[in-house]
C-alpha cells in the first residue's frame, strides 16, 4: 500500500495479505473487460450463469456451450424468440440495473407502455385490434406457461433418473426437451403472427403453427 514502492505484488502475496480478496478482484477484472468490449457478453440466462459468449456471427440464435441457453445477440433480448423479429420484442430490461425501457422509443417502460408488444410513442392500434391482441397475448402466455411445465417435468423426472436402480429415463428427457422447444416457438409465433396479420404468407405460418401445436399437446 506505500505509495512510494514499485514493487508489483504478485498473486500469491496479495491472497496471503487479503484472504478472500483476490478472488473477487479477479472477478472485478474480468466482469470490466467483458463490459469494455463489444463482442463479448455473459449469457442471458435467467437461472444465472457465468459463461462469456463471443457475439461475432452469432445474431439471435447462439446456443451456450455451458447451459445450452440460446440468446439473441441482435436486440438483447434475454432468449431467441424465433419466429418473432427483433423490433417485435420491444420490452427491454437493463441485466445490470432491472430497467425497464421500450427498445423502439428507448423510454422508460412504465407508466407509457400498457402492454409488451405495443410502443404507445410509434403505434397506434385501432380499438378493433385490441380484441386480436388481447387473444394473442393470451395464447402467447399460455405456451409460455406450458414450456415452464415441461421444464418442471423433465427436472423431476431428472431427479428420479438418478436414483439407484431406476430404469434410464431418457428418452422421456428428450420428449421433455422437444416439448420445451415446441412450446418456446409457439408462444413467439404468437408474437410474430400479431405483427405480420397481413402478409400473404401468414395463411402458411398458421397452418404450421397450428400442426406444430396439435403435435406438442400430444406430447
Amino acid at each position: 500500500p506505500d505509495s512510494n514502492c514499485k514493487a508489483q505484488p504478485c498473486s500469491f502475496s496479495d491472497f496471503n495479505l487479503l484472504p478472500g480478496f483476490l478472488l473477487q478482484y479477479e472477478k472485478a477484472l474480468l466482469r470490466g473487460y467483458v463490459e469494455c468490449c463489444s463482442n463479448l457478453t455473459w449469457c442471458t440466462n435467467p437461472q444465472g450463469c457465468d459463461q462469456i459468449l463471443l457475439k461475432d456471427g452469432l445474431g439471435y440464435g447462439a446456443a451456450c456451450s455451458k447451459c445450452s441457453w440460446i440468446s439473441c445477440f441482435n436486440c438483447n433480448f434475454p432468449e431467441a424468440h424465433y419466429p418473432a423479429s427483433c423490433s417485435h420484442m420491444s420490452h427491454m430490461t437493463c441485466a445490470k440495473c432491472n430497467h425497464g425501457f421500450c427498445w423502439r422509443c428507448l423510454k422508460p417502460w412504465r407508466p407509457t407502455h400498457k402492454d409488451y408488444y405495443n410502443c404507445s410513442a410509434l403505434v397506434s392500434k385501432a380499438a378493433w385490434q385490441e380484441k386480436l391482441f388481447q387473444d394473442y397475448n393470451e395464447r402467447c402466455t399460455f405456451h409460455h406457461q406450458a414450456r415452464e411445465f415441461a421444464t418442471s417435468l423433465r427436472n423431476r423426472v431428472s431427479s428420479i433418473n438418478e436414483m439407484p436402480k431406476i430404469r434410464t429415463l431418457t428418452f422421456v428427457l428428450d420428449a421433455c426437451k422437444a416439448l420445451e422447444q415446441a412450446r418456446k416457438v409457439l408462444a413467439y409465433s404468437c408474437v410474430y403472427s400479431y405483427y405480420n396479420q397481413d402478409t400473404e404468407s401468414m395463411d402458411i405460418v398458421e397452418q404450421q403453427t397450428e400442426s406444430l401445436e396439435l403435435h406438442a399437446n400430444a406430447l
